[in-house]
């Protein structure tokens, strides 16, 4: 019997056991965390945000400056957040224990206790984030020299005007202010700013330096309704993609995009920005107007990605943001603002089909013992219900489809004069199917004769791991093997209970106090 606790969990307990800290150095104003001090900062400080980041990763890189820029404009106002960052890569222990899963990650401490940032990254906008996340969720406005100043500060604010601010509806948008992140919300009461913008009775309105300049709100007075308004109305008609914007864009509400490939060199935008933003005013809450620079070099690689190339420029895409992208394409690339209404509400009425990509069949595809597929001819090879087809689906640039390929030959010469046997591979980067979706690479999936039951293989990638997955129908390669069983620990966090557990004694619970309250022993993943 295998258990699910290794000696490393028994280093880490005796870790914790550690009660010396390390003095808290700062780097130009940001507190340098180690595993040593991390406890210490983030109880000895109120608020924190703490980065976890990676030397050689260009997003950490741009945020750095920023992360900067705002830990000092923090100290200009003599706040008590500070802000911290973590080298992920080489405090490991930490990162598994906040569960650091790609960087940079940045997490929010509020008395020692963690909840997720997910705001801009841009100095303003972490600030931003952050007091809403500590103060009041909206700004007391007294005066109209008040209203005007708080205007200035930001290119987006929302005003809530309420005669009386404990009824429902300024409770409502308090809510509302407390839960959207991105724009600092203000409040007021004061006859003279009712009058000053034209309000006789209740009501909130969104002001912005850009496009209309305002936008008064006319719906429900739900937490609900506020937040879509703020959603809708707070970024452009036509937002340009860039690092700044990425987050706004990507992590919005709005999760239906009209991408609109551009190049300015050629004059592009000149030419149709126009018709974008008259278009774009008739979607407003449902889809975000996109334009993409192609000209840039990074925005270049977003081409790749929907499998277009320079010559399609000007070109248009709708991508739906769900859990698996789905993407669309116009019939044709006209960026007349009529043909952009009409390819718009086509896709809101349900009228068009996923654009998928697909290679052209190559010619000499069943040359070789391993077939070539690609979408055009997928499914008329994979559910060939004379056969059982297994298809390796892969990325040229993947390592480990790299270290497969000779053996996925290999086994394709030995299966390659087997009557129901058909050993086949997909570039999933090149290739798009309604049907599957790949999350890694790479992926092994037998399409099982006469049923056309999908069966993954999750086997060692070895030839005869695989081998013994095809005769066996799909069954081998399945399931751990029956010698090993798995038991969690939830045990006290002690090297004595520990020591027990892991010489066969009992695994309830102690009575004994634990090294730290409340929390698991981490897992042989988490370490």
């Amino acid at each position: 019997m295998r258990v699910g606790v290794t000696f490393a969990v028994l280093l880490a307990t005796l870790a914790l056991a550690v009660s010396a800290d390390e003095e808290i150095t700062d780097d130009e104003g940001v507190l340098v965390l180690t595993k040593g001090n991390f406890k210490k900062a983030t109880e000895d400080n109120e608020f924190v945000l703490v980065e976890f980041y990676a030397p050689w990763c260009g997003h950490c890189k741009a945020l750095a400056p920023e992360y900067v820029k705002a830990a000092g404009k923090l100290v200009e106002q003599e706040s008590a957040i500070k802000l911290a960052k973590v080298d992920a890569t080489e405090e490991t222990e930490l990162a598994e224990e906040h569960g650091v899963r790609g960087y940079p990650t940045l997490k929010f401490f509020r008395s020692g206790k963690p909840i997720e940032y997910n705001g801009g990254r841009q100095a303003d906008e972490i600030v931003s984030w952050l007091l809403k996340k500590t103060g009041p969720p909206a700004k007391l406005i007294a005066s109209v020299e008040d209203v005007k100043a708080f205007i200035e500060e930001k290119p987006v604010v929302v005003i809530g005007f309420f005669k009386d601010q404990e009824s429902a509806e300024a409770k409502e948008f308090l809510a509302a202010a407390s839960s959207t992140d991105d724009f600092p919300f203000g409040i007021t009461s004061e006859a003279a700013v009712f009058s000053e913008y034209g309000l006789e009775a209740d009501g909130i309105i969104l002001f912005k330096d850009f496009d209309e300049g305002k936008n008064v709100y006319d719906g429900d007075v739900t937490e609900a309704e506020i937040t879509k308004f703020v959603a809708a109305n707070s970024l452009p008609l036509v937002v340009d993609f860039n690092h700044e914007t990425a987050s706004k864009i990507f992590g919005g509400e709005i999760k239906s995009h009209l991408l609109v490939f551009l190049s300015k060199e050629a004059g592009h935008y000149d030419a149709h920005l126009e018709a974008c933003r008259g278009a774009a005013k008739g979607f407003k809450g449902q889809v975000l107007f996109v334009t993409i620079n192609t000209d840039e070099e990074d925005h270049s690689r977003i081409l790749e990605f929907f499998g277009m190339k320079k010559e399609e420029v000007p070109g248009l895409r709708i991508i739906k943001l769900e859990e698996d992208m789905a993407k669309y394409k116009p019939e044709s690339y006209d960026l007349s603002e009529s043909a952009l209404v009409s390819f718009v509400q086509s896709f809101l009425d349900g009228k068009l089909r996923q654009h998928l990509l697909s290679q052209e069949i190559p010619e000499d595809w069943e040359k070789e013992p391993v077939k070539v597929l690609v979408a055009a001819n997928f499914d008329e090879v994979a559910f060939n219900k004379e056969k059982d087809v297994l298809v390796e689906f892969y990325a040229p640039w993947c390592g480990h489809c790299k270290q497969l390929a000779p053996i996925y030959d290999q086994l394709g010469e030995k299966f390659k004069d087997h009557d129901s046997i058909v050993i086949g591979k997909m570039d999933a980067t090149a290739n798009e199917l309604e049907h599957t979706k790949i999350q890694s690479f790479p992926t092994l999936k037998l399409y099982k004769k006469e049923t056309n039951e999908v069966v993954e293989y999750n086997g060692e990638r070895t030839l005869e791991g695989i081998s013994k997955f095809l005769e066996t129908g799909g069954i081998y390669g399945q399931a751990a093997p029956d010698d090993i069983e798995v038991v969690d620990y939830n045990g006290a966090r002690t090297l004595e209970a520990l020591t027990d557990f892991l010489e066969g004694k009992s695994t309830e619970e102690e009575d004994e106090e634990e090294i730290d309250e409340g929390g698991d022993v981490p897992t042989k993943d988490e370490l």
